[in-house]
């Protein structure tokens, strides 16, 4: 545990200690913007929703950087007192071998230890605490990404700090409400893509009608599906994607482009998830069943 002496204030930066990493956890926050054109992806927490409960139930801005954990939590030790919260995914969160509940501030004293358990709903949990973690920040952003920042994963025996000024725990008097029933929906919402009207209505409609599997190989650079639309659609000339445009390779397979996807590419782009088919998306498991629901731009 740092002191660092700032004017007349003193800031003690406390430190997490990874006992063991999970499957894969990382620190994301909204992600970094401005630096496509380099082909830096804009990374950031797959489920938005989830990282802003979690930080507006702390007190924190919307925007403060969380942990976000994958199927498999990892076992954490404070080495000093901080309030945390989880939201997103049930991985059964213990302090102390105590369950714990998600979507409220939790008090963690000094030598505490958080660990999870088994999956009960839902893909990906957020860990938040209040101050945020203070890891470096690259390019005007603290998520993590393997070539941008010198971490990707937690690894074993990492040491990650936080601010442990005296946050106070605040007497709000408000209730937050959420609606979390997108952590069990199978409906993802989508919008026509640029070359959508090029399917012809058999292809559409088959489309639509199909309930689509996630594939093992699904990640946070991509989620892939198990079935196939028959497509005789041309390549496209290199263009513009974003987290949330769904490609038709010649093959035939789709594939929903998330957060840490590249910056162009050169398959048909048929549709693009609305925000909140990539927060539904990002917390289904591979094995998963979805079916798509086509949404309509807003008339101007």
């Amino acid at each position: 545990m740092k002191e660092i002496i700032n004017s007349n204030l003193k800031i003690i930066m406390a430190e997490i200690e990874v006992l063991q990493p999970g499957l894969f956890s990382s620190i994301q926050d909204l992600g970094r913007f401005g630096y496509q054109k380099f082909g830096v992806p804009h990374s950031g927490v797959m489920d938005r929703y989830s990282m802003r409960i979690c930080n507006m139930i702390l007190g924190n801005p919307q925007e403060t950087a969380v942990m976000e954990i994958t199927m498999q939590g990892p076992e954490l030790k404070f080495s000093a007192s901080a309030y945390i919260c989880i939201c997103g995914a049930d991985i059964s969160p213990k302090v102390n071998s105590e369950e714990i509940p998600q979507d409220e501030i939790i008090e963690i004293k000094a030598g505490d230890i958080l660990k999870f358990g088994g999956l009960r709903n839902g893909f990906r949990a957020y860990l938040g605490i209040r101050g945020g973690f203070t890891t470096k920040e690259v390019l005007g952003s603290k998520s993590w990404y393997e070539g941008i920042t010198d971490e990707f994963r937690l690894k074993k025996g990492m040491l990650l700090e936080y601010d442990n000024r005296d946050f106070k725990d605040p007497d709000t008097f408000s209730a937050l409400k959420t609606e979390l029933d997108y952590l069990d929906s199978r409906e993802i919402e989508v919008y026509p893509g640029p070359e959508f009207e090029k399917l012809s209505p058999n292809q559409k409609e088959e489309f639509f009608n199909t309930d689509y599997t996630l594939d093992q190989s699904s990640n946070r650079m991509a989620v892939q599906f198990n079935q196939e639309l028959p497509n005789d659609l041309e390549p496209i000339i290199t263009a513009p994607v974003v987290p949330g445009t769904v490609q038709l390779t010649p093959s035939g397979k789709l594939i929903a482009l998330m957060r840490d996807c590249q910056t162009t590419g050169g398959y048909p782009r048929i549709l693009q998830l609305s925000e909140k088919g990539i927060e539904t998306i990002a917390q289904k498991r591979p094995g998963e069943n979805i079916r798509f629901q086509k949404k309509e731009y807003p008339q101007l």
